[in-house]
C-alpha cells in the first residue's frame, strides 16, 4: 500500500501547498458581470466535479466519473494507471452510448437517486478481480477491460435496472420486466424469479419510499461467496393509485402511479433467499406485522447470517434481525429506540459488520449522533460530546481504527480517526479552515477527501490513513483558465453570525453583501429550506448562483432554523407533529434581525425556497403579512396528506391518528390570507411533490380572488434546471421582484 501511495503521489501532483483563491491580473480590473446565463452554462463555474472515485481491487487503478468541459452534465469514466502514472479515458459515453431514451422506470429511479439531470455514465462497478468495470449506459450493460476493449453484455429495447456484478465477480444481475435476471459474466442472463404474477409484483427493486426516503436503492443482495442472493419481492396491490399527469409542451402523458400517501397503505415487502439460478428459495421471517419498513439488508462478512433492519411504521424503533440463510428463520439481535418519546429514529448507512462478529453502529441514543460497538450482547460508546458524528468513512480492521466525519463548531465538517477498542482520543485528519467529506477504499487504507471553503470551490485529494495529503485529484485552483477566474474581482466572502430563537437557541446565519454606497439601503434575497435534514449555513463553497444574486445588488441571506440536522436531537425535535410552526418563527427572527440593520431596506426583504422551502414561503407569508416584500414558492408541498408515508409520518405521525396536526400544518386553509406578492413555480411533470400540490393552491387562491403569479414548466419534474431553463426560471424570479419594487438602489 505504501508503494501505491508513493506512485499516486508522483503521478498526480508535486504541489502540496494549501490552495486558496489565487490572485490574478483580472482581480485588479473590474470583473465582468456574473450573469444567470453564465451560471448555468458549461463549463461549470465550480470547476471539475468528479463523482464516484474508486480504487480497483488490485490497487492498480484509481477511477472516477469526470464531467466534460463542453457539457457539465455528461460524465465519462476515467482511470489513473498507478504503474504508468497516466490518466486516460476508459469509457467515452458519447462514442459508446446509443442515445436511446431511457425507460420510465429508469428515469424515475434516477430522480430518486438525485441524478436525473446527468447524462452518460452515472455509475459503475469494479469486477472483484480488478480486470474490468461493469458500466450501465443508455439502458444497456457493458464490461470495460483495462486493455481498452469494451464488451456489450446486453442489447435490448428495455432497460436493465439495478445492474450488479456478484461479490466474487462470477455473475451479472439486473432487473428487467419486474423480474430479477442472472447469468455468468459473458453469457446470456435468465430470469430467476417467478413469471406470470400480477402486475403489482416486482422482484429485485426497492419500493418507492425506500428509494425516495430511506436512501435504499437496491432490492437484492449477493452473498460474499456468490452462492446465494437475498431478493426483495414487493406487492403494490394495496398502494393507492395517483393519476399523475406529466404535462409536456406537446402533449400530456398520464401515469397510473402507485404512490403511498401519508395515512394510506404501503407496499408489502418480503425477502427471499435463493440460489443464483432461482432454486432453493426460502422466505425470510420478517415477523407477523406486514406494516413495516425493510430499511437495510446486509450479509455477515463470512456469509453465515443475513442482517435485516426492520423499522416500525411509526419509525420509533429499529429491530436488527439476524437471519439464517438456510432456513430464513430470524431472531432479534438488538433494538434501537428513538432517543426520546416525541422523536423518531434516523436511518443511516453508518455501520459496519466486523470480521470478529461485532458491529460498529451509529446512534443518537445520548442526544447526539455517535458511534458504538456491539459485541457479545454489550454496547461500548466510542465517540461522545455535543458535536455530532455524521458519517462513517471507513474501517481498517487490521489497524484497529475507524474513520468518520463529524460536525465541528456547527459550521464545518471534519474527518477524524479513532480506535475500535475505544482507547485514546480521536485524531483530527483534515484542515479546520475547510468543510470536508471523505470516503475510503474497502480496507480503509486510502483516504479520499473532498473539501471546500467560502472562497475555495470543491477540491479533492488522496491521503494516507493519518490524513497526510499525498496527491491532488482535483486541486481546482481558481486561476488561469479556471472558469470562475474572470469573476474573482467581484467575489464576496460571506459573513457569519447567530441570533436567538424565541427560546434562546442560537440560530446560525450567513450573509453576502454587494458593494454598498454609504447611506443607502439594500434589498435582501432571503433564501431558506427550513425542513428536516439539510444544513444550509456552512463554511463551505456556496456556488456561483449566490454570487450572481449579489452581483445584481442584493444581499444574500440564509438562516438554519430548528429542525435542521447536525446539531443533535433537541435541535431537530421541535418540528415533531408541528411542521410549519417553529421553522416559520425562526425565519421570522431572521427577518426581524435583517430589518434592524442600517444597510438593509426593511421594505425589500424577499423570501425564496424550493420544495420544503417552497412550503415554508407559503407558511411564512400566511403567518406574517407585511413582514416580507414578496415570496417565491418553488415546487411547494401544500398539504402533507399528499406527500409520502415514510417522510411525512416520521415527523408528523399518521394523519388517521393526528388529523389536527395535519390541518394546522397545511398551507391550504390560510392561502387566501396571503396579502404579499407571491410567485408560484412548479414543474408540471413532478412525480415527487406532485403537481396536485400546486393545482390545489392555485384553485383556492383563484376561487377566493387572491392575487398571485405563477411560472409553470411543462415536462419538468421536481428539478427545474438546465442550461436554458435555469436562467429562464431565475430571470423570471428577478422580473417578478422588479415588478414589485424589490430592487437595489440606483447607483450614483
Amino acid at each position: 500500500m505504501r508503494s501505491l501511495i508513493a506512485a499516486v503521489a508522483l503521478g498526480l501532483s508535486t504541489c502540496l501547498t494549501t490552495p486558496v483563491l489565487a490572485e490574478t491580473p483580472a482581480m485588479a480590473e473590474a470583473a465582468p458581470i456574473l450573469t444567470l446565463e453564465r451560471v448555468f452554462a458549461s463549463p461549470g463555474l465550480d470547476g471539475p466535479a468528479p463523482r464516484q472515485v474508486k480504487l480497483s481491487p488490485d490497487g492498480r487503478f484509481l477511477t472516477l466519473l469526470r464531467n466534460r468541459a463542453d457539457d457539465r452534465e455528461r460524465y465519462d469514466l476515467w482511470g489513473y494507471d498507478i504503474e504508468t502514472r497516466e490518466w486516460r479515458m476508459l469509457v467515452d459515453s458519447e462514442k459508446l452510448g446509443s442515445g436511446r431514451e431511457l425507460s420510465e422506470d429508469e428515469k424515475m429511479q434516477r430522480e430518486r437517486a438525485r441524478v436525473g439531470s446527468l447524462k452518460g455514465i452515472i455509475s459503475y462497478q469494479w469486477a472483484s478481480d480488478g480486470a474490468g468495470v461493469l458500466v450501465p449506459l443508455d439502458g444497456d450493460l457493458f464490461l470495460a477491460k483495462l486493455d481498452g476493449t469494451v464488451t456489450r453484455l446486453t442489447d435490448t429495447e428495455g432497460t436493465e435496472l439495478n445492474p450488479k456484478l456478484s461479490s466474487k465477480g462470477g455473475f451479472v444481475s439486473f432487473v428487467r420486466d419486474r423480474r430479477l435476471w442472472v447469468g455468468p459474466v459473458g453469457a446470456e442472463a435468465q430470469p430467476i424469479t417467478p413469471a406470470g404474477e400480477a402486475e403489482t409484483i416486482r422482484w429485485g427493486e426497492a419500493e418507492f419510499v425506500a428509494q425516495e426516503e430511506m436512501h435504499r436503492l437496491s432490492g437484492y443482495w449477493w452473498s460474499p461467496d456468490d452462492s446465494r442472493i437475498v431478493v426483495q419481492r414487493t406487492d403494490e396491490a394495496s398502494v393507492g393509485i395517483v393519476t399523475r399527469a406529466a404535462i409536456g409542451a406537446k402533449g400530456t402523458k398520464v401515469f397510473e402511479q402507485r404512490y403511498p400517501a401519508a395515512g394510506t397503505d404501503n407496499a408489502v415487502v418480503e425477502l427471499y433467499v435463493m440460489n443464483p439460478d432461482g432454486t432453493g428459495s426460502v422466505k425470510v421471517d420478517l415477523g407477523l406485522n406486514i406494516d413495516i419498513y425493510v430499511a437495510r439488508v446486509d450479509w455477515a462478512p463470512d456469509g453465515s447470517a443475513i442482517y435485516v433492519q426492520r423499522q416500525d411504521r411509526a419509525q420509533t424503533r429499529i429491530d436488527m434481525l439476524r437471519v439464517d440463510p438456510a432456513t430464513g428463520a430470524s431472531t432479534v439481535w438488538f433494538t434501537e429506540n428513538a432517543a426520546r418519546p416525541d422523536y423518531w429514529v434516523n436511518l443511516s448507512d453508518n455501520y459496519r459488520f466486523l470480521a470478529d462478529g461485532s458491529l460498529l453502529w451509529w446512534s443518537e441514543r445520548d442526544g447526539y449522533g455517535h458511534f458504538y460497538r456491539f459485541a457479545d450482547g454489550q454496547w461500548q460508546q466510542l465517540t461522545s460530546g455535543t458535536s455530532p458524528t455524521t458519517m462513517l468513512v471507513g474501517v481498517d480492521e487490521a489497524a484497529g481504527t475507524f474513520t468518520y466525519q463529524a460536525t465541528a463548531n456547527v459550521l464545518t465538517q471534519q474527518i477524524y480517526r479513532a480506535r475500535l477498542d475505544g482507547t485514546g482520543e480521536p485524531e483530527l485528519l483534515t484542515d479546520p479552515a475547510f468543510t470536508n467529506s471523505a470516503s475510503m477504499d474497502g480496507a480503509g487504507r486510502l483516504l479520499y477527501v473532498t473539501r471546500s471553503g467560502p472562497d475555495q470551490p470543491p477540491q479533492s485529494y488522496l491521503a494516507t490513513p493519518d490524513g497526510k495529503r499525498v496527491a491532488w485529484i482535483e486541486e481546482n485552483r481558481v486561476e488561469g483558465d479556471h472558469p470562475y477566474a474572470p469573476y474573482l474581482a467581484s467575489h464576496v466572502s460571506p459573513e457569519f453570525g447567530t441570533i436567538a430563537a424565541d427560546d434562546g437557541t442560537p440560530l446560525h446565519w450567513m450573509m453576502l453583501k454587494p458593494t454598498m454606497e454609504p447611506g443607502k439601503r439594500y434589498p435582501v434575497f432571503f433564501q431558506h429550506y427550513g425542513g428536516p435534514g439539510p444544513q444550509t449555513v456552512t463554511k463551505g463553497w456556496n456556488g456561483a448562483l449566490a454570487q450572481a444574486i449579489v452581483d445584481r445588488g442584493y444581499i444574500f441571506f440564509e438562516l438554519d432554523n430548528r429542525g435542521s440536522a447536525n446539531r443533535g436531537v433537541d435541535f431537530e425535535q421541535p418540528i415533531h407533529r408541528a411542521m410549519g410552526s417553529v421553522e416559520v418563527r425562526d425565519q421570522k427572527a431572521g427577518a426581524t434581525f435583517l430589518k434592524s440593520l442600517d444597510f438593509v431596506d426593511p421594505a425589500k426583504i424577499a423570501t425564496y425556497g424550493w420544495s420544503y422551502g417552497g412550503y415554508m414561503t407559503l407558511k411564512m407569508l400566511e403567518a406574517d403579512p407585511g413582514l416580507y416584500a414578496a415570496g417565491i414558492a418553488g415546487a411547494p408541498v401544500t398539504r402533507w396528506e399528499l406527500y409520502d408515508t415514510h417522510y411525512t409520518e416520521r415527523y408528523m405521525g399518521d394523519p388517521r391518528e393526528v388529523p389536527e396536526a395535519y390541518e394546522t400544518a397545511s398551507a391550504i386553509p390560510d392561502a387566501a390570507k396571503i396579502a404579499d406578492p407571491l410567485l408560484l413555480i412548479h414543474g408540471m411533470a413532478d412525480d415527487n411533490v406532485v403537481f396536485e400540490n400546486a393545482s390545489e393552491l392555485i384553485s383556492v387562491m383563484q376561487e377566493s380572488n387572491t392575487p398571485f403569479e405563477m411560472m409553470l414548466y411543462p415536462g419538468y419534474t421536481h428539478r427545474v434546471s438546465g442550461e436554458k431553463i435555469g436562467p429562464h426560471m431565475w430571470n423570471a424570479i428577478f422580473r417578478f421582484l422588479a415588478a414589485h419594487g424589490v430592487t437595489p438602489p440606483t447607483k450614483e
